[in-house]
């Protein structure tokens, strides 16, 4: 019995007139006459060591086929591969794989893309991928062809883009169109300009004077200049009656306008202090200064730094002491509503709205 299933390669002669073929048998010759076709070649695959051998020598080679395309295809149908197989594999397009097989360069995009299509197509095969790049490019020199976009990519503009410039371009046609109407219609409409013959006028000439002209008498010669009279400030007298402070100015003038009495000798207003009412601050046998309100008015006592140490509306009547303290000055909103007493006897009236303790207390 044959160890295996098959047989391996045999040779055909011719003698005896006819075909045989020569097969060996553990060792033995046997000859078999053959009446069928002419047959010098044939070979298949057997179990056995050298069976990887003979079918890599049959296997298709990137030098098969008149072209790179067609020896990629004969590896391709020797391994039972379709092309849709090598399109999953790889991600290129079936149809530029098939186009790679026949060779059709004009359905391909670019150079870089086609060769890159080839070195991956002979990857995938498990051939090697430099070795087709080279072979594509000596049966297909480069040339100096611009690159082209891959086959299938159509540019589509925005429609709507279209449209609108169409549009706009319908819209100011309309408007000239329209505007040149409107004017050959109010050339058409305007009536014809009348000619009014121009009136000449009438120019009235002076009648000359008849008899001997009668002349006025010589106007009186211009005023000479004169110097003009001393000009004195209003109210200067009284700011230096005052002692030259315009706040004893402002203040005399308003105490006159709201209370004509006010303006009074001041022989007239006690000459000892007299508490008619609540006395804030120190008391009076102490205090340096003290106010007292003749009518209701405002009072505030900062110190030298600016702090405010009193601050109230008083009464008639109410009075302030103000405490023996350097850099006092005494804020009122009337200065005649408040009359100063030192030492408890009188001092007057304020005459400013704004004036120092140790003012006061001199």
């Amino acid at each position: 019995m044959l160890k295996g299933k098959l047989t391996v390669p045999c040779k055909t002669d011719r003698a005896g007139g006819g075909l045989r073929s020569r097969h060996f048998f553990r060792g033995r010759r046997a000859d078999m006459a053959l009446d069928t076709g002419r047959v010098t070649d044939f070979n298949v695959s057997y179990d056995g060591p050298r069976a990887a051998a003979i079918v890599d020598s049959y296997m298709p080679t990137l030098d098969s086929g008149p072209t790179i395309g067609a020896a990629l295809k004969a590896a391709r149908e020797f391994r039972g591969l379709s092309l849709q197989d090598v399109a999953d594999s790889t991600r290129i397009r079936r149809a530029y794989l098939a186009a790679i097989e026949e060779m059709r360069i004009e359905d391909l995009p670019s150079r870089p893309f086609t060769i890159g299509y080839v070195r991956a197509y002979a990857r995938a095969l498990g051939l090697e991928a430099e070795a087709a790049v080279t072979r594509f490019k000596a049966e297909e020199p480069a040339t100096d062809d611009a690159l082209r976009e891959p086959v299938g990519v159509r540019r589509t503009g925005d429609r709507r883009l279209g449209f609108a410039i169409v549009a706009g371009t319908l819209v100011i046609g309309a408007i000239v169109v329209w505007n040149f109407a409107q004017r050959g219609i109010q050339e058409a409409q305007a009536p014809a300009p009348t000619v009014a013959a121009a009136a000449p006028e009438q120019v009235a000439t002076p009648s000359e004077p008849q008899g001997p002209l009668a002349l006025g008498a010589p106007l009186p010669a211009p005023v000479e200049s004169t110097v003009p009279e001393l000009y004195e400030t209003p109210g200067l007298d009284v700011a230096a009656a005052a002692g030259g402070s315009a706040d004893a100015v402002i203040a005399s003038n308003q105490a006159r306008a709201r209370n004509p009495e006010a303006a009074v000798d001041p022989t007239d207003l006690p000459q000892v202090f007299k508490a008619d009412g609540a006395v804030y601050g120190t008391a009076p046998q102490g205090a340096a200064v003290v106010l007292q309100a003749r009518e209701s008015a405002a009072l505030i006592v900062r110190g030298a730094e600016g702090s405010v140490y009193f601050a109230r509306q008083l009464s008639a009547g109410e009075a302030y002491g103000a405490p023996q303290m350097k850099g006092l000055v005494i804020d009122v909103s009337e200065p005649t509503a408040f009359q100063v007493f030192v030492g408890g006897q009188s001092r007057g009236l304020l005459t400013s709205t704004q004036t120092s303790v140790s003012r006061l207390a001199d």
